[in-house]
């Protein structure tokens, strides 16, 4: 039986706050919108809300750019809102989970405005200086990693957006300072971590070559920054001067992650963080590859990279479980059909991933079916990404704005970023001002007031399945078995704890396919978990219709 914990009976909710609710009519959403939802997301039975960066920040980077680990951006609010909400929230019975952004900061952050001056000893390595341009290191974002300062005459390394440079964890003062704000913000009662890209924070000694893939962020271009030499060095100090001392969560994103690094990792023994999102299944199109692409996924390539993940974690570690968030496109446009069977394969993809073991995350939206976005014009995109990709793409390599823009319908990350669709009014309900980027045209069609109303709902659908998480054991502590792994049409496990088993049978595709039940299960009388069609409990086989989901339970 595995070690029971909080967290991994937990669901987990995912705020992103710029697009979720605005109280006050700038068309941003802020703290205050996020109080007035709190009822909401209480309702859906999730246990913590992860908030996606609310630090004051110049938003190069909407806000992954951080310039006051210790102040709220103003068009979020204030500290004493934050407050509040932590308040709240916990009046609520739910939990708070920080963003924490510790690979970089903003350019316009104290410690780096200090280290470019280059005179206080204390402050001048905090950043990774160089008199020379050291290497070929390429930006996620594209172009040169290294940027050159004219005030210090040097440069600096910057993995992501020149306006983010890369924190110098082999400075202990670094370290400790990081240490200190985490400790003031556990201190202040909020209940864990997500840590961006914190698997980059130990780059390779010496600065070798890279070895550059043209115009992709999402491939090891530089190998030597991803699980550098000394991360788990840091992540046990994390975790012995911080982390320890706290009943917390600790999710850390890790690009490019092996599942031998991602053991290491999550590994209890180690000490070190509890989960990590690796993105191999978020890569399952264009692997070493191509992000910016229009094809369509191979189910038995997807069902592979799932399995591989549930088998290596499954002894000590501990899988997190999610298809959507801020910086991906929405799953019900790409793994399932967000046009005639949008309902359906909506659910069926719900019920695939809340019954895998591991800790399910939920996006903003994704309980209602909110779907992928096609905005006409490249000018009606925000992100950073989609902007210096679209520029990269058509200047210089060749694309047509139409190749480029379907791309871009596929995979860029503003598909999650548009404005929560809460009614069928004006901008969805989300403000009442201009919203800071366009709202969804299909809001009037799919929104959280009309999915309350109809029992039958997507978003009833996933308050089921909540439920089902809360009751029954096995669905948390149970072990994954996979089936059928080179069916290219159906994704079908098992999730078996002492004597109980359950058989989870999905469709993914808009055509009916015949089911074979495995020959232990033929024939039994079991229990319907739970289904998107009607079903009845006796397993045999059977025509599933398109995206059919239906889970079965079975007790010895």
């Amino acid at each position: 039986m595995e070690k029971k914990a909080w967290w991994k009976e937990s669901v987990v909710y995912q705020i992103y706050p710029r697009s979720f609710n605005d109280s006050n009519g700038d068309g941003i959403g802020d703290l205050k919108g996020i109080i007035e939802k709190l009822d909401y997301v209480k309702d859906l039975g999730v246990d913590v809300i992860w908030l996606c960066p609310i630090y004051q920040s110049p938003n190069d980077d909407n806000g992954y750019d951080i310039s006051d680990y210790q102040g709220i951006m103003k068009e979020f609010g204030t500290m004493k809102d934050f407050d509040t909400l932590l308040e709240e929230a916990h009046n609520r019975g739910l939990k708070i989970l920080m963003d924490l952004v510790v690979n970089h900061t903003s350019d316009e952050h104290a410690w780096f405005i200090e280290s470019r001056k280059g005179e206080d000893p204390f402050y001048r390595d905090f950043y990774i200086w160089s008199k020379e341009k050291p290497n070929n290191w390429e930006s996620y974002f594209g172009g040169f990693a290294w940027e050159y300062d004219e005030t210090r005459k040097e440069y600096y390394l910057h993995l992501f957006s020149k306006k983010q440079p890369d924190l110098n964890w082999k400075n202990p003062n670094v370290r400790e300072k990081v240490y200190e704000m985490m400790t003031w913000w556990l201190e202040k009662g909020i209940d864990g971590f997500r840590m961006d890209v914190i698997n980059l924070i130990s780059k390779m000694d010496g600065f070798p070559e890279g070895e550059p893939i043209p115009h992709t962020p999402y491939t090891e271009k530089n190998p030597y920054v991803v699980c550098g030499p000394h991360l788990h060095e840091y992540l046990k100090e994390m975790n012995q001067k911080v982390l320890s001392k706290y009943d917390i969560m600790t999710v850390g994103e890790a690009l490019n992650i092996t599942l031998e690094e991602g053991k290491k990792i999550t590994d209890e023994r180690e000490h070190e963080l509890q989960m990590i999102f690796h993105f191999e299944h978020m890569n399952v199109e264009y692997p070493g590859k191509e992000k910016w692409t229009d094809k369509r996924f191979k189910l038995v390539d997807l069902k592979k990279i799932l399995a591989k993940w549930q088998d290596g974690l499954k002894d000590h570690g501990w899988n997190s479980l999610y298809w959507n968030n801020h910086d991906q496109p929405r799953v019900v446009s790409r793994f399932g059909d967000d046009g005639e069977y949008w309902e359906p394969s909506a659910k069926m993809l719900a019920t695939c991933l809340h019954l895998m073991k591991g800790t399910p995350y939920i996006y903003q939206g994704e309980e209602i079916g909110m779907t992928n976005v096609k905005f006409p014009s490249i000018s009606d995109y925000r992100d950073i990404e989609i902007l210096a990709a679209y520029d990269k793409y058509t200047k210089m390599l060749g694309y047509t704005h139409e190749q480029m823009m379907k791309c871009i319908y596929s995979f860029g990350r503003d598909n999650g970023r548009t404005p929560m669709q809460w009614n069928d009014s004006k901008n969805a309900g989300f403000t009442q001002g201009t919203p800071w980027i366009g709202v969804n045209p299909n809001y009037t069609k799919i929104n959280v007031e009309k999915q309350l109303r109809d029992k039958n709902s997507i978003l009833h659908y996933y308050k089921k399945l909540i439920k089902l998480r809360k009751s029954h054991e096995i669905i948390v502590y149970g072990d994954f078995k996979m089936l059928y792994e080179e069916d290219p049409n159906l994704f079908v496990y098992e999730r078996i704890l002492e004597g109980e088993k359950i058989l989870v049978v999905l469709n993914f595709t808009k055509e009916e396919q015949t089911f074979n039940p495995p020959e232990e299960w033929l024939g039994k009388e079991a229990e319907v978990l739970i289904s998107n069609y009607e079903n009845e409990g006796k397993i045999t086989e059977k025509t599933l219709k398109p995206y059919e989901a239906v889970a079965y339970l079975l007790k010895n």
